[in-house]
């Protein structure tokens, strides 16, 4: 019995040397480590450091912010180049980012437990070799190494090792990144802008550096501080309002899907169209596009909020026209999003569901380009694949950030219901008589941001901002119903709208089925 006994203590050993050491190279790999992001539309390093607080590191203009945090690992995030114009601009861009901050903080938190995780890794890795050396030289190689150590150049070689290592970490470079000395002086957000200047109640724990007593800076840190208590004040209350709506309720056998559209940056609206979502059933999120303004990465604040705020629902998107260039939907889609491709695809329910990016691009402005295949060139095949997948089973929703490109789809009988956004207004939903008899409908919901052309970031919406309920029951539509936010906060409930499929006689030969026009100015 003693050799097993003995093998096992030796087993256990080298395990509990390997876990010691592993654990030890982890973290000397997390706390040295840092990840690049996209933060507050900034390209931003940030990385681990012990003292359980948040440092913002703004660069030589603007002054170091930092924050306690509840427990002891704490975060440094060093922001780097952003595309705002102005000071001004950067400063309302902040204020506007700090009021709704859950897909940022989700963004740092996912980057830090990547961190980890690459760190966890290679100090388990790292910890393997003095093992395996130690298994391969065997009792009497252990032997001579240990008497060879216990000499003074066996003494010295060991020193030297240990200094090459803490040269490689050096974690006197990141010890004193909080520290008051190295960071300058830090002064409560009140105190550095006198008792003139309100103060929220959430940003009372909030310092910052002496390099923002300048009188333009104080004026600037007054303005965002006043932008945040609006903007929060304002979405808040929108949130309270939306739970309180007397929306329909689906019945047992009915399956709500939320539509947002044209969100142009406006993180704000993103919890108020999911508590509207959630009074009117809603399960599912249909996303019609324009997410951004111009598709930059600059813009990923948008995506890491509707990304967070919407985690715990089946999510379906296409990208709009300001979306283009692939970074909006390479995001989405590592987030978690279903993007659709030209594909038919099983949606939430049941719901065979269809859809395509818009082939357009453009900028801030109202220009527009066809930046890939051309715009009819995608409406035929769109009207294709609908058409071949109706000898197997009918698609239900044909899901496009304009509902003009699945016009032919309806026209030909292959679709029940096309939804869309671009146009910022609402419109239909429109009965479509197809030309086998099939009907469908066309549905565009307004703007979800509240843009005005594709500018949506601001304390509240810039214009009536507008989120749809679509039911659907047994996989087809079967109604919709939408609710608009106006810029004062109150609400409109619009009326369910049933939405009849019955099949009718076919047209007679040479008559053209009854279709919707293209709506399709040159805005959005």
């Amino acid at each position: 019995m003693r050799q097993p006994v003995r093998r096992a203590l030796g087993a256990a050993g080298l395990v509990t040397c390997w876990f010691v050491v592993a654990a030890v190279c982890a973290a000397a790999f997390f706390f040295a480590g840092s990840r690049e992001v996209t933060i507050a539309s900034h390209a931003a390093e940030v990385r681990p450091v012990l003292g359980g607080e948040v440092l913002v590191r703004t660069g030589a203009l603007l002054p170091d912010v930092r924050m306690e945090t509840p427990g002891r690992i704490g975060v440094e995030i060093r922001l780097d180049s952003t595309q705002a114009t102005s000071l001004a601009e950067l400063f309302e861009r902040y204020a506007f980012i700090a009021s709704q901050p859950a897909g940022q903080i989700d963004l740092v938190r996912h980057a830090m437990g990547d961190l980890a995780r690459d760190s966890a890794l290679r100090g388990g890795a790292l910890a393997v070799v003095p093992i395996v050396v130690w298994l391969l030289a065997g009792p009497s190689g252990r032997a001579r190494v240990w008497r060879r150590a216990r000499r003074p150049w066996g003494i010295a070689a060991l020193a030297v090792i240990v200094l090459a290592g803490l040269v490689a970490w050096q974690p006197w470079a990141h010890g004193d990144r909080l520290d008051g000395e190295a960071a300058g002086d830090w002064v409560p957000l009140g105190e550095a802008l006198g008792p003139q200047v309100p103060i929220p109640d959430d940003l009372a724990g909030v310092e910052i550096r002496g390099n923002a007593a300048t009188e333009q800076t104080g004026r600037l840190v007054e303005s965002a501080i006043d932008t945040y208590a609006r903007s929060k004040e304002f979405y808040s209350g929108a949130v309270e309002t939306a739970r309180d709506l007397e929306l329909r309720t689906p019945q047992r056998d009915e399956l709500v899907v939320l539509l947002i559209s044209d969100r142009h940056d406006n993180i704000g609206m993103d919890p108020v169209a999911k508590a509207i979502g959630e009074a009117g059933g809603a399960e599912a999120v249909f996303n019609a596009g324009d997410d951004t303004s111009t598709g930059e990465p600059w813009e990923a604040f948008s995506l890491d909020s509707v990304s967070a705020v919407f985690s715990d629902w089946p999510r379906y998107a296409v990208a709009g026209n300001h979306d283009h260039g692939g970074y909006v939907r390479e995001t989405l889609a590592d987030y978690g999003w279903t993007m659709l491709d030209g594909e038919v695809v099983d949606g939430p329910g049941g719901i065979r569901l269809l859809g395509v990016d818009d082939p357009r691009s453009s900028g801030l402005g109202n220009w527009r380009e066809e930046a890939g295949r051309p715009y009819d060139a995608v409406r035929g095949e769109l009207a294709d694949t609908a058409c071949d997948a109706e000898a197997e089973e009918r698609v239900t929703t044909i899901l496009v950030h304009d509902a003009s490109l699945g016009r032919e789809a309806l026209r030909r009988g292959c679709a029940d219901l096309v939804l869309g956004g671009h146009l910022h207004v609402r419109v239909g939903p429109d009965r479509v008589v197809g030309e086998n008899g099939q009907v469908g409908y066309s549905f565009t919901t307004g703007t979800t941001g509240g843009a005005a052309y594709a500018l949506a970031v601001g304390s509240k919406p810039r214009r009536p901002a507008e989120v749809s309920l679509i039911t659907y029951r047994d996989g087809r539509p079967a109604g919709i119903q939408s609710v608009m936010v106006q810029t004062n906060g109150t609400m409109e409930v619009s009326e369910w709208v049933e939405l009849d499929l019955t099949a009718v006689r076919p047209p007679l030969d040479g008559a053209e089925s009854k279709t919707v026009r293209d709506r399709s100015p040159s805005l959005g």
